[in-house]
């Protein structure tokens, strides 16, 4: 019953004001990004867990989002940045001659951001934050063994999970099924990429659309590959693969321990979350209802990709110093 170009419409300003915000932020110091950091953290923490009590789950069986009225805000989004700016500062505050214990004291704040994602149940967020602390602490000096631990601790919890969340559970069992529903989400998102072929079907002449509830955010990829082929999803695909591995060659030259480690969390966090994903639309993983960064449809979720990007950009830009050289 809405306008037919009325997502269209939001997204525009969404993406506007998220591109805008996104270069303001790019012009930042390292202190002014750690700072900004810090706070946002602080902020989305709250609201994460105030969720259980003030937020909505919309119909789909997680407590996920804040219902404003004219739209909805998913603090986990906005955590995510602020998380990786936290744990980088008190990483890099560990290497310093007497120091506190950083290390420590990020793996704390993560498993507890962790047990509030798995209550709402929002596995896949989880594992987002999980898996950049790790990298965070890999490039800070950790011990392989140490981080074998931490990944044993992970399918330990993935199996209590499985046990104890009838959600979690039902969507392990429908990814190992033998073969696809096609009446469900994967089902469907799976067959529109098939019969999207290499060149697609056609802008607009794509069905899947009207048979996926999420297909405007979670599922967008299966749309993709329906009405713009294979071939455009490959491309897709190279684009995160080339700013990611692009922002983490100028984090690995930097010399400062904070902007380093900030700016290889934020990238590594951006394409896992982008090839989550699209290895759940291509059936290569269980649904997490995750969305595809910078393409799918949401506020909440181009402004939080927009300020981790503008973040990460004000992290590696390089500054002209006294002598007129650069870092």
């Amino acid at each position: 019953g809405l306008d037919p170009y009325y997502y269209v419409t939001r997204q525009t300003v969404f993406g506007g004001v998220a591109i805008g915000a996104m270069l303001v932020i790019s012009m930042l110091s390292p202190e002014a990004v750690r700072r900004i950091g810090v706070i946002g953290f602080l902020c989305a923490f709250v609201a994460l867990m105030l969720l259980p009590f003030f937020g909505t789950d919309f119909g789909k069986g997680a407590v996920r989002w804040y219902s404003l009225g004219f739209g909805s805000f998913q603090p986990s989004e906005f955590l995510k940045p602020g998380f990786v700016i936290m744990a980088a500062w008190l990483m890099s505050a560990a290497m310093e001659i007497n120091g506190p214990p950083g290390r420590l004291y990020s793996f704390v704040v993560a498993l507890i951001i962790v047990l509030l994602l798995a209550f709402q149940p929002d596995f896949g967020q989880a594992c987002l934050i999980l898996f950049a602390w790790g990298v965070m602490y890999f490039v800070a000096g950790a011990p392989i063994m140490l981080l074998s631990v931490v990944g044993g601790l992970v399918v330990a919890g993935g199996l209590l999970a499985y046990d104890a969340s009838e959600h979690f559970a039902r969507r392990i069992d429908g990814f190992l099924a033998a073969e696809i529903d096609p009446r469900t989400q994967i089902g469907y998102a799976t067959n529109a990429i098939q019969q999207g072929g290499f060149f697609g079907v056609g802008v607009g002449e794509g069905t899947v659309k009207w048979s996926l509830p999420d297909a405007h955010t979670d599922f967008i990829f299966s749309v993709v590959g329906e009405e713009f082929g294979t071939l455009t999803c490959l491309v897709l695909a190279a684009l995160f693969a080339f700013l990611v591995l692009r922002g983490l060659k100028r984090a690995m030259d930097m010399r400062e321990g904070f902007p380093q480690l900030a700016a290889a969390g934020l990238f590594v966090m951006l394409g896992l979350q982008a090839l989550i994903n699209m290895a759940v639309n291509l059936n290569l993983m269980p649904a997490k209802g995750m969305t595809l960064p910078f393409v799918s449809y949401g506020g909440s979720s181009m402004l939080a990709v927009s300020l981790a990007m503008g973040l990460a950009l004000a992290l590696t830009r390089r500054r002209p110093q006294a002598r007129g050289g650069q870092v």
